[in-house]
């Protein structure tokens, strides 16, 4: 696993507080997350089950597995949304 530092000052320039900008990045790496479990679960549900329905066996489905794994290489939600922060991507306002 990789480490690559954030330069604050870069998150500063983008909302009057750096504290605020990491709560927008962090409620968009929540939308992200939750658009991802959509996704994967509606592929999830067009991929046919295997064997019977009992609980009690431990068969695990290629097909399954496969794609399981394709949405882990993703990159992590925490890490879209700093970047989109970062280009400017995400819009935000304060209340009035």
């Amino acid at each position: 696993m990789n480490l690559s530092p954030i330069d604050l000052r870069e998150i500063d320039e983008r909302a009057e507080n750096v504290y605020e900008a990491i709560i927008v990045a962090a409620r968009r790496a929540r939308q992200i997350n939750s658009e991802n479990k959509i996704e994967f679960n509606a592929l999830l549900n067009t991929i046919p089950a295997t064997g019977s329905d009992d609980e009690a066996e431990d068969v695990t489905n290629p097909a399954q597995l496969k794609m399981a794994l394709e949405y882990e290489k993703r990159p992590k939600p925490h890490l879209q949304a700093l970047d989109e922060l970062l280009d400017g991507q995400i819009k935000f306002k304060y209340k009035k």
